[in-house]
């Protein structure tokens, strides 16, 4: 009866969360999942600290939807192993992200070697399986495609552009691919900023890779709008390392995931103001008015619009926010009325005394 029941325990052990396609692995349930199913499985063993772990965490995920629907006869795994470094010792972990093969039937894995590109993944777990994956239609792309032409129109004009120089080989400009993408959606609602890409190697845009002296991939460059001098980019490749970066250049409020940070739609200049009228809204007025008209910031008006509700509602802000906050819960709105009711919130909060830091 014990080959009726495997397939149960491995149900009930292995833990998938609701937004992924890996499976989640940890002592408790790593045999009868891998070396007890009968069934193959691509294992990494990862430590949540590890840049190169962070940056083949989404094309991992990827490869695993894409063979969702083949959970009955191949496994996409992960162990934490940092937290369960017995799992590593066990077999042979030394440096992470490392990658196993096991075929589901003895606990002599094979090591998986080749490129961490989704290409890459895929055609290993095809030659082991015969399984070919099911890829779902995928979203536009909100890079830009920059070439001998376009990059000229587009650098040093209006807007802050950061530009990856890659080749079609490079096996680090793949990793960096779907982390380019997510950054590129994060910004896509901010019309001052351009997340681009240059095809270093393309006969329309080697000329620009050329005059740029880029001789190795992926090479980032950050162009502040206004100038066609760059700032080389040698931060982190995760999704927070860009965001970070961008903000601080171009002084916009993004957050990991593209909303905005708990500064977003907020004025330092006003802020203060509020803080110096706690209380006594009424008295200071005149002066956010006069503030506001010297600002270009179509959030300036907002906050003499508080004032003034204010002055004559005393629990107009916690009505406000309360209403506004129930707006976003709902979903179902448009990125850009997300980002117009989350900077009014930040702005209502500044008037009930929570001066929240920006996180991402």
């Amino acid at each position: 009866m014990l080959f009726k029941l495997l397939p149960v325990i491995a149900l009930l052990t292995s833990t998938v969360s609701a937004s992924s396609s890996v499976l989640d692995l940890i002592p408790k349930n790593f045999d009868s999942v891998v070396l007890e199913s009968g069934k193959p499985s691509l294992v990494e063993f990862f430590a949540p600290w590890c840049g190169h772990c962070k940056n083949l965490a989404p094309i991992y995920e990827e490869l695993a939807t894409n063979f969702a629907f083949a959970a009955d006869k191949v496994n996409i795994a992960k162990v934490d192993a940092d937290a369960n470094k017995e799992l590593g010792r066990r077999f042979g972990v030394q440096g992470f992200p490392t990658l196993k093969w096991f075929d589901g039937k003895s606990d002599k894995p094979e090591d998986y070697s080749g490129g961490r590109d989704i290409e890459s993944l895929t055609k290993w777990i095809v030659e082991k399986t015969g399984i070919k994956p099911k890829i779902k239609g995928s979203l536009p792309s909100s890079v830009v495609m920059l070439d001998d032409k376009s990059f000229v129109e587009k650098i040093g004009k209006d807007q802050d552009v950061l530009v990856a120089f890659t080749a079609p080989w490079c096996g680090h400009c793949k990793s960096l691919a779907p982390v380019w993408e997510t950054l590129a959606t994060d910004f896509s609602t901010e019309p001052s900023v351009l997340i681009a890409k240059v095809d270093a190697e393309a006969p329309q845009s080697k000329r620009t890779a050329e005059k740029q002296g880029v001789k190795s991939y992926p090479t980032i460059k950050y162009f502040p709008k206004g100038s066609t001098e760059p700032i080389p980019y040698e931060g982190g490749r995760t999704e927070k390392d860009f965001v970070s970066f961008i903000n601080e250049k171009a002084g916009t409020h993004r957050a990991v995931g593209g909303g905005l940070d708990a500064t977003g739609g907020t004025i330092e200049a006003l802020d203060a103001i509020v803080k110096q009228f706690s209380g006594a809204y009424g008295d200071g007025l005149e002066e956010v008015k006069k503030a506001a008209q010297g600002l270009k910031d179509k959030y300036a008006e907002y906050y003499v619009k508080v004032f003034q509700k204010v002055d004559s509602n005393k629990g107009y802000v916690e009505k406000e926010l309360k209403r506004l906050e129930g707006l976003l819960k709902k979903g179902g709105i448009a990125p850009e009325k997300i980002d117009d009711l989350t900077s009014r919130s930040n702005i209502l909060r500044r008037f009930l005394g929570k001066d929240e830091k920006s996180e991402l």
